[in-house]
């Protein structure tokens, strides 16, 4: 099978996008570990597939594989990526578009300085939405990893994240507490996890090791988890700079309490390829 797509990113964070609906995409986890190998395929943190509508309610379908051949229910960087691919590619000529994910519908917007924006809804802080083994909810709470406590936030984002606070995050242990918290038994479907140094109110630090992919130069819904557990522990501001390995994005609250994330999506280059 010969496959259209395009190669595509967001602050780094990047991705095969593929359009189901001028072709007939069937992908098996094998074939998605195959065009997300960056030696022996295309190279990517995610394969995005741009499906026709379900319904009238919404405009397209949006599915999101993880480098390793897992479908997950939401992908933020992915989102913009999406609208950009969308409307690049002419499939529809709206500037506020609504998708659905795995996770519900979010409605994607094409700013006219390049940007795009994302309502990715509201956070839901229940345990059980991650889903995580806790008796309560709470603002934090604490895990023992090899003898070791750590404190942490929860949310979903229609996706799950937990957030641990550091002093540095340069010097954060993000490749192996995240590999050891991603895969805890707390957390029976996995769990993203990131790690945030807070610079003022405004403004913070974050690297995200993300079910599935490991760590990345930016992610999406990390950036939500991460603004929304700070502003929940009263540490951050409604509107946030979150600075990224791959740039930064700009997260803001509604006044519904929705989620809105802001940030740049590029087209890198189209290809062709044999599966």
């Amino acid at each position: 099978m010969l496959l259209e797509f395009t190669k595509m990113h967001g602050l780094g964070n990047d991705f095969v996008v593929i359009d189901a609906i001028h072709q007939t995409v069937h992908l098996s986890p094998e074939q998605v570990r195959f065009l997300a190998h960056r030696r022996f395929g295309v190279g990517c943190d995610q394969v995005l597939i741009v499906a026709p509508p379900d319904d009238a309610e919404v405009d397209f379908v949006y599915r999101i594989f993880n480098a390793d051949g897992s479908e997950v229910e939401q992908c933020g960087n992915g989102a913009r990526c999406f609208a950009r691919f969308v409307h690049d590619r002419g499939l529809t000529t709206a500037r506020r578009i609504r998708v659905r994910t795995r996770a519900g519908i979010i409605t994607p917007e094409l700013r006219d300085d390049g940007q795009v924006a994302v309502n990715m809804g509201m956070p839901d802080f229940h345990p059980a939405a991650l889903p995580y083994r806790a008796e309560a909810e709470a603002p934090a709470y604490q895990l023992d990893v090899d003898g070791e406590s750590i404190r942490f936030g929860a949310v979903s984002m229609g996706n799950p994240h937990i957030v641990i606070r550091v002093d540095d995050v340069a010097q954060a242990p993000v490749a192996e507490l995240g590999a050891k918290l991603e895969s805890h038994a707390a957390f029976p479907a996995r769990v993203n996890v990131g790690f945030m140094e807070i610079v003022d109110e405004g403004h913070i630090r974050l690297r995200v090791f993300e079910r599935g992919a490991g760590e990345t130069l930016a992610c999406g819904t990390g950036a939500c988890a991460a603004v929304v557990v700070g502003q929940r522990q009263g540490l951050l501001d409604e509107a946030v700079t979150v600075t990224l390995p791959g740039g930064e994005l700009r997260i803001e609250r509604a006044q519904d309490g929705a989620v809105i994330m802001i940030g740049p999506a590029v087209s890198v280059y189209e290809g062709k390829i044999e599966l």
